[in-house]
């Protein structure tokens, strides 16, 4: 009847952690998720970043905030370089993968809570088992939790930063220690010189989100305005939720996952997001590879066999990628890394430093997609812009001020 009594205590814990969700907290218990994630990478082993690691990963940031001096214009952005464990890192972004993902959530609530309570009785007994519906509401928030849980688990094994998916998890650069060793193996390089690489990138991305007052909530807003066109299937759901056995995480992780259950509308609205998202994204990791590379110059041997790997990397996606489109529903890649990274080189030729970094003062004297295909265009100015504009248009954009540069 109890079956395994690991499993039954775990489910029994959650159960609790679902009753214990304050009222209006959300779709999402995300104490609960949090709990759950940091159970399921504390039992694969995380153990506390030694001072040793903490002050190699310190001054491997401070350094590399050091380089990075020579090679942009933008002030450094690490004021507390840290090193976490897997759990820390969980904790630290939780703020952030809630905003993201909350927008789903609550789709996925809302139609589970139909269809575990019977969409389908009639209104009067609708209303007589509200209490109920109330209920089975949570417990459809619950395996939404569930399912966000063990998708950071999944996240917290493979992230090498804070800043690994292109999006600003965090305010503060960090580097765990986990996540290098990871990345490390089969590649026969220095361990301090891989390190200091991937501090470079950490601290390079910190530049733009610390001091690039637009870009956080541009590029969060175009997921979130992505995310409000994802609809969820209901039968699909109906069907992988029917005989679910809630005590058991795995069901319910294999049930939820992956990306048949959450369908795009593909409006001109979500088509336009996904557009600046993807294009931005480019931009971010372009500038970032051109820089990184310019500070490494002469200085880190195995920078370029570094570059080529961290390349595929985000260009291939993994696992991390895939749980992070059950997260909220899109794939998160710089499709165009290798014409914006071009692009970005150029203009540092052309207009030297200064010139390259000063585009991110405005959103609307960035590159376009179109400017990806013809950099060269770009570089001359071919495409004229009257700067007085900039006087009429904020300085921080919204979600909705989309434009027609995506």
């Amino acid at each position: 009847m109890f079956g395994n009594p690991e499993q039954m205590a775990q489910a029994m814990r959650q159960f609790a952690d679902m009753l214990s969700a304050p009222p209006g907290s959300g779709p999402v218990n995300w104490d609960m998720a949090k709990n759950i994630a940091r159970h399921a990478v504390v039992a694969e082993g995380d153990p506390s970043v030694m001072e040793g690691e903490r002050r190699q990963i310190v001054e491997a940031l401070r350094l590399a905030d050091l380089w990075l001096d020579q090679a942009t214009a933008l002030p450094s952005g690490v004021a507390t370089p840290q090193a976490w464990s897997r759990s820390e890192w969980i904790e630290n972004t939780v703020p952030v993968w809630r905003t993201l993902c909350e927008p789903i959530a609550q789709r996925m609530v809302d139609t589970m809570g139909g269809a575990l309570g019977g969409s389908g009785l009639p209104p009067e007994a609708q209303q007589m088992a509200g209490p109920l519906m109330g209920m089975l509401k949570q417990m459809g928030g619950m395996m939404v939790g569930q399912q966000i849980g063990q998708a950071l688990s999944s996240l917290a094994r493979e992230v090498i930063g804070t800043t690994d998916i292109g999006l600003p998890l965090s305010d503060t650069a960090a580097l765990l220690p986990g996540g290098i060793a990871s990345f490390s193996q089969g590649l026969e390089l220095p361990a301090d010189e891989i390190r200091l690489y991937l501090a470079l990138r950490e601290a390079a991305h910190h530049r733009l989100f610390q001091h690039v007052p637009w870009l956080r909530s541009h590029l969060l807003g175009a997921v979130e305005e992505y995310a409000r066109g994802i609809t969820v299937d209901t039968s699909a759901l109906e069907e992988q939720i029917r005989g679910l056995d809630i005590s058991n995480p795995q069901a319910i992780q294999e049930a939820l996952s992956g990306g048949a259950l959450l369908k795009p509308e593909e409006t001109e609205r979500q088509r336009a997001a996904l557009a600046r998202l993807e294009t931005t994204l480019a931009l971010v990791e372009g500038w970032v590879a051109t820089v990184v590379g310019q500070a490494a110059e002469g200085k880190l041997p195995s920078a370029g066999a570094l570059a080529e790997t961290v390349r595929r990397r985000r260009a291939t996606g993994g696992p991390a990628e895939l749980t992070f489109g059950t997260l909220v529903g899109l794939e998160l890649r710089p499709r165009r890394l290798r014409e914006a990274a071009k692009l970005w080189e150029s203009v540092k030729d052309a207009r030297g430093i200064d010139g390259r970094d000063a585009l991110w003062g405005h959103p609307d004297l960035m590159p376009t997609a179109g400017d990806l295909d013809d950099p060269d265009a770009f570089v001359r100015g071919d495409s004229t812009w009257d700067i007085s504009q900039l006087d009429a248009k904020p300085d921080t954009p919204g979600p909705d001020d989309e434009g027609d540069k995506s």
